[in-house]
């Protein structure tokens, strides 16, 4: 059917826009307040772009990518993320070459083709920020302190800090020939994507959302428990460094991000009210992605959020967005020459800042002040040929219903 939506996307209409526009501004203003710029890439990239910076032992590149072949034989995907195509511009605009470190953020639409559920759909958004060219400590509290002030910033208090470190390639190896020994018996039990991460990427098991895998990873060797000196030092400078920032904190050991170029650091915000589906931002470092996309031995680090959560945990919290502020007046006119001069007023109003309306459709006057009311407008001001005779307008006020006659040359004064 032509006039439905396709599955897994959501129209956004007039009346729930607001509270879009209310958390987009709120995120650049902060975004700004802590010294990050916007980046906007295409909205479609080459395929490998996602296969070799995602990875392809991911769930995203395995099943969920929009790839498509275009008129030059060119396997194009739509975006399912947003920091590769920020490293790939990075890289291609050569912005290594400027002084680091390097602060973005950006504010996108992505598409993965996945069940859509519960604050999760084929076609969502996302917000994000990016801090390329340090590996220093200082770097990730300062990415995990943006998250925590914007999220406890927009009302909700229900949340939680949970952080991990998933090592760097030197230590995982030692935890990689541990958990397949420790997954080895059960294998044969494994959904068939995980039989296929047993070999490539056994850590993915762990973060499988089948319940039957999950069961089987009870009781796993962490991570955490093979840490080499440099990612135990890393882990415990981010501790120090949240706690000296006054940024409350879990060491969730459980926690896997679900792309392949995190490294060391790996961080969720876990918000309650949202049932199973609960992580709100989630984020961590990457410090192999810059040289894998072909950039120089660069590290990276940053978050994603996807708004259409944000909002539903918005909700759950019970936090009421500001509605968008009403029309100060709406002008109802009647005769032709109150028509013109009413154009007139409608101008010169709006121009001093006035939020003013006439009724488009130039209904006869009950169905003005009909519009009136649907537009929330708080004041009608009314012209006529008497009004116009006498250079005063009657101004009803919607609320009290009390009408008043004032001098056309004063309603500056009154509206204000």
């Amino acid at each position: 059917m032509l006039t439905k939506a396709p599955k897994g996307t959501k129209d956004v209409l007039a009346d729930e826009v607001y509270k879009w526009h209310y958390v987009e501004e709120k995120f650049a203003q902060i975004c700004k307040k802590y010294g990050f710029k916007e980046v906007r890439t295409p909205v479609f990239e080459h395929t490998e772009l996602f296969s070799r910076g995602v990875g392809d032992t991911t769930d995203i590149v395995q099943k969920e990518m929009y790839t498509f072949e275009d008129n030059g034989k060119r396997s194009i995907t739509l975006r399912p993320e947003g920091t590769s195509p920020i490293v790939r511009a990075f890289v291609e605009h050569k912005q290594y070459a400027e002084v680091q470190p390097t602060k973005y953020y950006y504010d996108i639409d992505c598409f993965r083709y996945e069940k859509p559920q519960s604050g999760r759909l084929r076609a969502f958004h996302q917000f994000g920020i990016e801090i390329f060219g340090t590996d220093n400590m200082l770097a990730d509290a300062e990415v995990i302190a943006l998250a925590d002030e914007f999220i406890r910033g927009l009302g909700i208090t229900d949340v939680e800090l949970h952080i991990n470190s998933i090592g760097c390639p030197k230590c995982r190896k030692d935890h990689r020939e541990a958990l397949r020994k420790f997954l080895e018996p059960k294998y044969d039990q494994l959904c068939d994507t995980c039989k296929d991460r047993y070999e490539r990427n056994p850590m993915r098991i762990l973060d499988c959302k089948s319940p039957i895998c999950q069961e089987l990873v009870k009781g796993a060797p962490v991570m955490m428990d093979y840490l080499c000196e440099d990612c135990k030092a890393a882990f415990e400078d981010l501790k120090k460094n949240l706690t000296a920032s006054g940024i409350a904190f879990t060491v969730d050991p459980g926690i896997v991000r679900g792309l392949d170029y995190y490294t060391k650091t790996a961080f969720e915000f876990v918000a309650g009210g949202l049932g199973a589906q609960s992580t709100v931002c989630g984020g961590g470092r990457y410090d192999n992605l810059i040289e894998e996309l072909g950039g120089p031995d660069m590290p990276g680090v940053g978050f994603g959020l996807g708004i259409e959560r944000l909002l539903l945990t918005l909700e759950a919290a019970g936090v009421e967005i500001p509605e968008p502020e009403k029309p100060d007046a709406l002008i109802a006119v009647m005769g032709d020459e109150a028509k013109y001069e009413g154009l007139k007023l409608l101008k010169s109003l709006r121009d001093k800042g006035f939020l003013v309306e006439m009724d488009p459709a130039g209904r006869k006057f009950k169905g003005q002040f009909k519009y009136a009311d649907h537009t929330g407008a708080k004041k009608v001001i009314i012209l006529g040929d008497d009004e116009i005779a006498s250079g005063k307008a009657s101004v009803k006020d919607m609320t009290t219903g009390e009408q008043i006659s004032v001098p056309i040359d004063e309603l500056e004064n009154e509206l204000r």
